[in-house]
Formats: structure tokens, sequence, C-alpha cells
């Protein structure tokens, strides 16, 4: 098979409100450093800690509107579920020097985490969270499986049969 695949799913905390700014040509996009963190116990038993932070731009398309939304619902602290794909930048800054960037063109995302004081909109009840729309091929084996509600983007929690590994701790946020 000689086909690649770029995609990169991440589960993380918001290090600052997103930049929301508009192109020359008029198309929105925002950033955000998204960090993640994982743990370990070294060899002399003591708990470790490892902090990534990872630039995430997004854009608005034609199917979505998905840097308005980051803008309105999206704010510092608040853990997210970003999918997307890993692009390099190069460019000459003004002294000539040759830089670099990592970022993830994020194509799908949603808010983890309940309901805060402060956010716009959400007056109907339902979940906080926004994911953008999602291309799905019907799966093959589909009558064969037991019947079980499909979750709804907006609605509920996607996560609810994933064990505790998600679950909202202070003491686990990098910030």
């Amino acid at each position: 098979m000689s086909r690649s695949l770029n995609k990169v799913t991440l589960i993380g905390n918001l290090g600052s409100d997103p930049e929301v700014r508009a192109t020359p040509g008029g198309n929105r996009v925002a950033q955000f450093s998204l960090a993640t963190s994982r743990t370990w116990n070294d060899q002399a038993g003591v708990r470790q800690e490892k902090t990534e932070w990872h630039r995430c731009v997004v854009w608005n398309t034609k199917a979505s509107q998905l840097a308005d939304i980051v803008e309105r619902y999206v704010k510092k602290g608040d853990k997210i579920y970003v999918e997307g794909r890993i692009e390099y930048r190069q460019w000459q800054d003004k002294d000539g020097q040759t830089r670099y960037s990592t970022e993830i063109n994020v194509r799908e995302l949603l808010l983890l985490g309940g309901r805060r004081e402060g956010h716009e909109g959400d007056t109907d009840g339902g979940s906080p969270g926004y994911q953008a729309p999602r291309r799905q091929a019907p799966a093959p084996a589909a009558a064969a499986r037991p019947s079980k509600p499909a979750a709804q983007g907006g609605g509920g929690d996607d996560f609810e049969d994933f064990p505790g590994a998600l679950e909202d701790s202070d003491d686990d946020l990098p910030f």
C-alpha cells in the first residue's frame, strides 16, 4: 500500500485564550497552545511529570466556522479534544534568519468537561462541546452489532463508557 497518513489526536488544556485574526483575504483563523502532560514513576519510585506544548491552528472553511466557534466558546484552562494533521512551516525573519514552526492544523474540536460560568451562548441546556461535521461511512457489520443509541454531536458525554482516565483533577493541570 503506497498511501500514508498524517493524523494527530490530542486531549489537553489551553494555556491561554485563543488568538483570532483575519487574513488579508478575509479568512478567519484561530491559534492557541494546547498542553498535554504525562506522568510516570522513575527508577527511585518518584512521580515525574512532563508537559508538552502544541501550537494549534484552526481555520474557518466552507464546511465549518470552527475558528469562530473557538473564539466564542474556548477559553484558557479548558480541556479539549482536537484532531488534525501536523504541518511544518519555514520562513525568514526580519534579520534573515530561517525559522521553523510545527503546528497542528485542527479539523475537529470537542470541548470536554462541564459548563462554566461566563461562557456565551449555550442556553439550550445541551453540552457546551462542538464537533465539526464528520463524514462517516456506514459500518459494514452494523446489523450484527447490538443496537445502542449513537451519540449526537453536542449531546451528552462522548466518553461516558471510557474508564476514569479522563477525569478532571485540578492537580493535573500544568498551569
